[in-house]
This record gives C-alpha cells, structure tokens and sequence, in this order.
C-alpha cells in the first residue's frame, strides 16, 4: 500500500481588501496582467477585510503589490502566512 505524502505548509503573501469590489478588481486585474496567485478566503490566521484575499507565493510580493498598485486597485493589508 503506497505511502500518503503529507501536505507541507509554504510561506503566502496574503492581501486583503475593504470590499467585495476591491477583491474582484484585484482579481481582474491578476487575471488580465498575468499577476501571480489566487483568489481564497481570508484565512483563519487573519481577521481583516471583507472576507476575500488573493494569496501567492511569499517571494512574488514585490511583483503582485506593483502590480495591483500600477491597476489602481485598493487593499487593505499585506500578510505573510504559511498555508498548505
């Protein structure tokens, strides 16, 4: 019987956002300009925005907080959590 390899939890950039508009602006925007990441639910981790964030890869930061800010989008705070 194979072995289950466990999930390990990586180092996310977590970004929330005051509005359900703000979060799907952010993701437009992603989508449209190639941004890395992912729209999820604010994690339990955290109690902030209005209960959507877009979470990517710790080391991609620098390159989505340039982006959403170059597309105008607001957001409301930046996070760093482990996630699976």
């Amino acid at each position: 019987m194979p072995v289950a390899q466990k999930r390990q939890k990586t180092p996310k950039v977590v970004i929330t956002f005051a509005s359900t508009g703000d979060a799907m602006a952010a993701e437009d925007a992603a989508r449209t300009h190639g941004l890395p990441g992912r729209m999820i639910p604010v994690p339990s981790e955290i109690s902030a925005g209005c209960g959507l964030s877009w979470a990517a890869d710790a080391a991609d930061e620098e390159a989505l907080l340039a982006g959403i800010a170059e597309h105008g989008v607001a957001h409301e705070g930046v996070f760093h959590v482990d996630l699976y």
